[in-house]
């Protein structure tokens, strides 16, 4: 499915570079190949707009060439961005109104940085509520990450997030638990999956309000959930669309608040990322940030880069296939006319039965 070039999306111009086959806005036209049209709400902070819309379509892209991939990204005007986001968005994002106008097969969500304490305080609250409700009725399925799958299980089940008290993130193992579900066919018995997160809904909620429950962790809890109806809503806890140095640059970041004073104890490792030699690497520097008179230059003296050559990526290759799965499922049922969400002859409220 090879993705269309439809905003002069600086993002296409990298992935370009990295070897993806991008297609012009022109020559897609040429072709006689259904389109799908899907829906990027990005909700994150302005230095990481841009990486995940590249994430995201990494992803897309990754699945079978049955189809050309039209992505809009639009986010909410009411999340306080800085004047290169602000334009970046004004340039190559799309408006709601537009996109409910036109229709989307299907709906990514992305996750959000929290800055309070309760979701219905975030600035964002209001228009993802709005967002949701409209997919509910004219979205084939929409796919809700991390936050976006806390929010959204507190606005259709009620369901509260848990604070844990602590960080959860790094690289966990996971399995499973529905291998007949369309989500996680041809998928691995084990593999593993990011998280990052401070809070947590647990499977049992997930479970008492009807939702189907497919991948978990002994660890890391549900990675991925669906929908009662298996498939109009799925759900992420995990980061599957993350890159490799994704949490190194979290790490980072974290280590830097700990250098300018906004935090007091200095980050423990992400678990079951870092190699032994990244390890080794990194404790040689924190013994350097504890030293009674630590250099003044140690923020630009964290070793980012030889570090990115010491990360793994374990996730990318069953993240996506649950994504090609997803959008292969998308197709089946969908109709042509984007602005309606199933084919004839397909129960909205049972989906995945036209598949049997």
């Amino acid at each position: 499915m090879p993705l269309v070039d439809n905003t002069g999306l600086p993002s296409y111009r990298r992935l370009r570079e990295e070897g993806t086959e991008v297609l012009e806005k022109n020559r897609a036209q040429e072709q006689d190949i259904r389109e799908l049209h899907i829906g990027l709400l990005n909700m994150m902070p302005d230095a990481a707009l841009e990486p995940t819309e590249r994430q995201f379509l990494r992803l897309i892209d990754s699945c079978n060439r049955i189809a050309q991939f039209y992505v809009y990204p639009f986010s909410p005007a009411v999340i306080p961005r800085g004047d290169g986001a602000r334009r970046h968005i004004d340039q190559y994002y799309f408006e709601f109104d537009a996109l409910q106008e036109k229709g989307l097969d299907a709906l990514i969500i992305s996750g959000a940085n929290p800055i309070s304490l309760r979701l219905e305080n975030e600035p964002f609250w209001e228009p993802l509520g709005q967002v949701l409700d409209w997919a509910s009725e004219h979205v084939t399925s929409t796919l809700c990450a991390c936050l976006a799958t806390h929010a959204a299980l507190k606005i259709f089940h009620g369901i509260d997030r848990e604070p844990l008290g602590f960080k959860r993130w790094g690289v966990f193992a996971h399995r499973p638990v529905d291998r007949t579900h369309p989500l996680v066919r041809d998928v691995n018995t084990r593999f593993d999956v990011p998280h990052s997160r401070f809070n947590e809904i647990y499977s049992s909620e997930m479970r008492a309000a009807g939702l189907r429950v497919l991948i978990e962790s002994d660890r890391a809890g549900v990675h991925l959930a669906t929908s009662a109806d298996g498939f109009r809503f799925v759900y992420f806890q995990g980061h599957p669309e993350y890159d490799a140095v994704s949490l190194l640059k979290e790490y980072k970041r974290e280590v830097v608040r700990f250098l300018t004073g906004d935090i007091t104890e200095y980050p423990p490792f992400p678990e079951g990322y870092f190699s032994n030699e990244a390890s080794e690497l990194l404790d040689a520097y924190r013994l350097r940030v504890m030293a009674p008179k630590a250099p003044q230059t140690l923020i630009e003296e964290f070793p980012e880069k030889i570090l990115s050559t010491l990360v793994d990526n374990t996730w990318r290759d069953t993240g996506k296939a649950v994504f090609n799965n997803w959008l292969g499922t998308v197709y089946q049922i969908t109709d042509r006319d984007r602005r309606v969400p199933f084919m004839k002859g397909v129960d909205p409220s049972s989906p995945l039965a036209h598949l049997l």
